[in-house]
């Protein structure tokens, strides 16, 4: 495939075209690649999203910084099994100013940081948001609940919000996660994870137990989705753009899961 050039006013039409506009809040996960050449990379993208939903509107995106769990759960699955336990007492504690994210993509490198962005406190799965409910989104964080009711992801379904989907597909959706906890299928079991946290000054390696989750039906699952809701579509450069009501796809994947998944 050629691969396309894609300018800031490319973004903002194909945004509009779906039906982005001022005041929405949206969770945005993007994949600056599939695009093809972004004329200003993930900073066009950025400055694009919030022109589109304006000042009133709030953008939210996954931060993660998922290498700070257990070598147990494969994080570091590059690394000899003998220097396991000298990650476990060195990595480095999360700092929601510093640490860096793990595979989330340039634009959500960039836009952790971005002028009136706020972060979550999660050790490995933080989200980052700007704008009006920025900081309803991002204040609390629980170690324990990651996706599930008064998280990020779940304050996102409280206020009505969006998700969009440039250039990844739904392995990559966040809110997919939030079905997870709400449904009831009889493989559902909680997991023990541990992060490099400061408490009372000091860098610990806290234990901590959470839903266990893995995403692996999760295109399957947006498959499904997309037979049965309209979902808009724009093409951007030499990828697609998907924007849906996160409420729809979360009530849509619980019923799929209970009836799909052992």
């Amino acid at each position: 495939m050629e691969r396309k050039i894609v300018l800031k006013q490319d973004i903002l039409d194909a945004l509009y075209s779906v039906g982005v506009s001022k005041g929405q809040t949206i969770m945005v996960h993007t994949s600056l690649s599939s695009l093809g050449f972004v004329c200003g990379g993930a900073q066009m993208v950025i400055e694009a999203l919030i022109e589109a939903v304006g000042n009133e509107g709030t953008i939210m995106m996954p931060t993660q910084s998922w290498k700070n769990l257990d070598p147990t759960t494969g994080v570091h699955w590059e690394e000899p099994e003998d220097w396991w336990q000298l990650i476990r007492d060195n990595w480095p504690a999360y700092n929601k100013e510093i640490t860096p994210t793990n595979t989330m993509g340039a634009v959500a490198e960039m836009f952790r940081k971005w002028p009136g962005a706020l972060r979550s406190d999660h050790p490995a799965r933080s989200v980052a948001a700007w704008g009006k409910n920025a900081e309803y989104l991002t204040v609390v964080h629980d170690l324990s609940n990651i996706f599930g009711e008064g998280s990020p992801i779940g304050k996102l379904y409280e206020l009505d919000g969006l998700v969009l989907l440039i250039g990844v597909g739904y392995d990559k959706n966040t809110s997919l996660h939030l079905a997870d906890v709400r449904a009831d299928y009889s493989g559902k079991h909680n997991s023990i994870e541990h992060s490099a946290v400061m408490e009372n000054g000091h860098r610990v390696w806290k234990r901590y137990e959470t839903l266990f989750v893995d995403g692996e039906d999760f295109d399957e699952i947006g498959t499904a989705f997309e037979n049965a809701y309209p979902i808009h579509k724009a093409s951007l450069g030499n990828g697609t753009i998907r924007l849906m009501k996160q409420r729809d796809l979360v009530d849509f994947a619980v019923r799929w899961i209970e009836e799909n998944r052992k």
